[in-house]
């Protein structure tokens, strides 16, 4: 078995590796050139990544976006790290099939909790009873994750997302994954550097802050690369997608609660969406929007009027979701795609006086849906910074205090992705591997990285993709 090491460089794209003076620039040239990948639907990092690691799309593992409302809870939930919501076999299972020596560590890859993974690190924060979040991560086994923090320090979880975002948490995962090869030598090597996803949403493609996080973490992957390549280890550089520029956010819920479609309740004077309640709503994740509908005698009244709507290119229904692949009971009754220039909100609230208080805050699990905004601290607010710091102090006193330093003007978002129907400089490449054709399926990706580490099959002429999964299945009816 050849080692190799699957590092996944969110954003990057063919428009960000033109500048040579990148050592990504050189490498490539050096490792075959760059393969892009049509991205997959949608475009966001869970439904990607589950497809990059099952080689399966979402109609058949499921994960149809960075989250979706759970009908049996009638909640709509994001972030949820359970490997179990993944339904189809993971790349490490066929591995282990193929040959029972094979191990795998997945360094911060979505839905790491709970998998047949030999090793893996993922971010989990500590909620404290008095109301502090404290960084920290999770990790199988456990000592593991002792054992990092006591050589890294804790997991910079602040510096990870939120308007605080730096290069310190990309260097912490790679710091990192160089310490578990170092100590358990896993065959499959899983990292995720996130840096770029954050600048590619707060700045302009064309600003300087681009290229300067561009470099840094240039200069992580340089350091990452040779190590591995040192050790014998066969680097292989992806990407889940090109961040494009945007300047107009669509408040899709609001637009239904005008037609009287959503449920909102209001409590401490705050308004909640009920979504158990609502006829119609949107869960919004990025240029995506499922919308969930009660009645469906309602589906055709509601595709025309949402295709009516300015921003929104493209609305499907079940025919469209197949054409997708993105089938599955998880999907919304119809999916809205947003234009190259707009992205969705999940605002559903019509006087700012009445946002929720997590609206203003980094609370990536109670927002019904996802929030860019959170990447920004509030511009209208004078005085920041002591501001931040008094009620620091209060948490650590035991005060219980909302910590809403986040603004609630979505047009300070300047990046976003979720579409596939983007240029070719935009779409997430592969780079490292020697490929039939310089385009790929993202269920290509699987059996790629299978193949780079126990070869070639002999019957090339058939796609790589039913072999490696007619192995595993072989192996399991034994």
């Amino acid at each position: 078995m050849q080692q190799t090491a699957v590092i996944n460089i969110v954003g990057l794209s063919s428009a960000l590796l033109r500048h040579k003076d990148l050592f990504l620039h050189q490498w490539l040239e050096e490792n075959g050139g760059i393969h892009t990948i049509d991205p997959v639907f949608p475009a966001l990092t869970c439904s990607t990544q589950a497809t990059y690691l099952t080689g399966e799309w979402p109609s058949e593992h499921g994960i149809v976006g960075n989250g979706w409302y759970f009908k049996e809870e009638a909640e709509v939930k994001f972030w949820k790290q359970s490997n179990q919501l993944v339904q189809s076999p993971k790349v490490w299972d066929m591995g282990k099939a193929i040959d029972p020596e094979f191990t795998c560590a997945n360094m911060f890859w979505w839905y790491n909790m709970y998998s047949t993974a030999d090793f893996s690190v993922t971010p989990r924060p500590q909620y404290w009873a008095d109301g502090q979040k404290k960084p920290d991560c999770y990790s199988q086994p456990a000592s593991l994750r002792d054992r990092l923090q006591e050589r890294l320090g804790v997991f910079p979880l602040f510096d990870f997302w939120g308007p605080k975002t730096t290069i310190k948490s990309s260097k912490w995962i790679s710091d990192a994954s160089k310490l578990v090869h170092e100590w358990h030598n896993p065959t499959l090597m899983l990292v995720y550097l996130p840096h770029l996803d954050y600048c590619g949403q707060k700045f302009d493609p064309e600003s300087p802050e681009i290229h300067r996080d561009l470099k840094e973490i240039d200069e992580v992957c340089k350091d990452l690369i040779q190590f591995f390549e040192g050790k014998g280890v066969k680097p292989i550089l992806i990407s889940e997608y090109g961040i494009t520029a945007v300047h107009q956010p669509i408040h899709i819920n609001r637009i239904l609660r005008d037609r009287g479609y959503l449920a909102i309740r209001e409590e401490k004077g705050l308004e909640l969406l009920d979504a158990g309640q609502s006829a119609v709503f949107a869960v919004a994740d990025h240029q995506i929007a499922h919308v969930y509908v009660k009645d469906p005698s309602k589906l055709e009244k509601l595709k025309s009027l949402l295709e009516e709507m300015p921003g929104i290119e493209r609305v499907l229904d079940e025919a469209g979701k197949k054409e997708f692949h993105i089938n599955h009971e998880r999907a919304g009754d119809l999916i809205c795609i947003a234009d190259k220039n707009s992205w969705f909100t999940y605002y559903y609230w019509e006087d700012d006086k009445k946002a929720p208080d997590f609206a203003r805050m980094v609370d990536i699990h109670k927002k019904p849906g996802y929030d860019p905004v959170e990447m920004f601290l509030d511009q209208k607010k004078k005085l920041m910074i002591p501001r931040i710091v008094w009620k620091l102090m209060k948490k650590k006193l035991g005060f219980r205090t909302v910590m809403d330093f986040i603004g609630l003007d979505a047009s300070v978002v300047k990046g976003s992705h979720g579409r596939v129907t983007v240029a070719e400089a935009d779409q997430p490449v592969m780079i490292g591997v020697g490929i039939w054709g310089s385009h790929l399926k993202g269920t290509e990706v699987c059996p790629i990285i299978l193949e780079a580490i126990f070869g070639a099959s002999a019957q090339k002429e058939q796609p790589v993709l039913s072999i490696s999964h007619q192995l595993f299945i072989d192996k399991n009816i034994e």
